[in-house]
């Protein structure tokens, strides 16, 4: 199995998993660099939550191939072929996927566990986590707490090339020696232009402010602190 990043927009990342030469396509908010990789149908699309950068493409790739199977959360309806949520276990070209509801960023978010691999769309990042546009903290925590639950060696595919911006933040609010080290890390593979996709569980443990924080009312506070930062 490969994990593929397709780039889309200034800093979305399209995730294509690809199994025995088959392909499944995590978040298509663009179809044009979507149908560029892929030159056949898909096995299948993911999606985690219902925001444009995330679902933009589905219609138009489904217009390229014929009908696609799109699985994705209840937010997402009008494209999905099966609704999933917490729980959910399915599975497409001999693998299992085991769907987690993580909402926060959006209502009905969930995220996909497939082997040691988690597709968590924005609610996780490298030293981050999504804005929390439902105003519901506690979830967005909760959402969290359960991610620390996961084993360490998960790796960890977010949506968005945000990892350096991230740590500028972590670093100038809840610095240490393993945040300096990735920061430093980072850095150098974001002036040469390199993903710095995929983190692990255990790694955002160490690093992660949103993660790390004690109680509910410290991940307001970095949250906010975050969103004018």
């Amino acid at each position: 199995m490969n994990i593929n990043a397709v780039k889309s927009f200034s800093d979305n990342y399209i995730w294509i998993i690809e199994i025995s030469g088959e392909y499944i396509v995590v978040d298509p908010g663009e179809a044009k660099p979507v149908i560029e990789f892929l030159k056949t149908k898909p096995a299948a699309i993911l999606l985690t939550h219902e925001h444009a950068d995330h679902v933009g493409g589905v219609e138009e790739i489904k217009e390229e191939y014929g009908d696609v199977y799109v699985y994705g959360p209840s937010e997402t309806e009008k494209f999905n072929s099966e609704t999933v949520k917490e729980g959910s276990v399915f599975e497409i070209l001999g693998k299992s996927f085991k769907v987690f509801d993580t909402p926060g960023h959006t209502m009905h978010h969930v995220s996909y566990l497939i082997d040691d691999k988690l597709f968590c769309g924005d609610a996780l990042f490298l030293a981050g986590c999504g804005r929390v546009f439902t105003g519901d903290y506690e979830s967005a925590f909760n959402t969290l707490k359960k991610f620390s639950e996961l084993d360490d060696n998960i790796l960890v595919y977010p949506a968005h090339e945000y990892s350096l911006a991230n740590l500028e933040f972590t670093k100038a609010y809840r610095q240490s020696p393993a945040v300096l080290e990735e920061y430093n890390r980072i850095k150098e593979l974001r002036d040469k232009e390199k993903i710095t996709l995929p983190t692990t569980i255990g790694k955002e443990k160490q690093i992660n402010p949103f993660m790390r924080a004690k109680d509910l009312e410290e991940f307001i506070d970095l949250r906010k602190l975050k969103d004018d930062f």
